[in-house]
């Protein structure tokens, strides 16, 4: 025989829990990977840190590539940090709603113009 304490747990939202954790997680490992081979290049590399020091080491197609994976990241780390934010402390579900379409806007419009920046390179 079963024995139930207590009362019955309502369990309510949308349970990204598990999932959100892991892609902050994912995402960070990539931004930080990122940083530690940028600043290996900058550290390692000859010559005064200038324009074209910068578009050297963006040149080869893999740093492009793990640029346009950084981005994507990066636009996706924030996306889960804010729409917690405002899930957990916006209570009107309209203004919620017009704060993560407004915030989903800016990513979007933040990450063209990083690749934009990226593609000039």
């Amino acid at each position: 025989m079963s024995v139930n304490y207590g009362s019955k747990r309502t369990v309510v939202g949308a349970h990204y829990g598990l999932r959100d954790w892991l892609v902050q997680r994912g995402t960070a490992a990539i931004m930080a990977l990122f940083t530690i081979v940028l600043l290996a290049q900058v550290i390692f590399s000859k010559g005064a840190i200038g324009y074209d020091l910068w578009a050297g080491i963006f040149a080869a197609q893999w740093m492009k590539g793990l640029t346009f994976a950084v981005i994507i990241a990066l636009a996706w780390h924030v996306w889960v940090g804010m729409r917690d934010v405002w899930m957990d402390y916006v209570q009107p579900v309209f203004v919620r709603f017009v704060l993560q379409v407004l915030t989903l806007v800016w990513l979007v419009a933040c990450a063209a113009w990083g690749f934009q920046v990226l593609w000039r390179l």
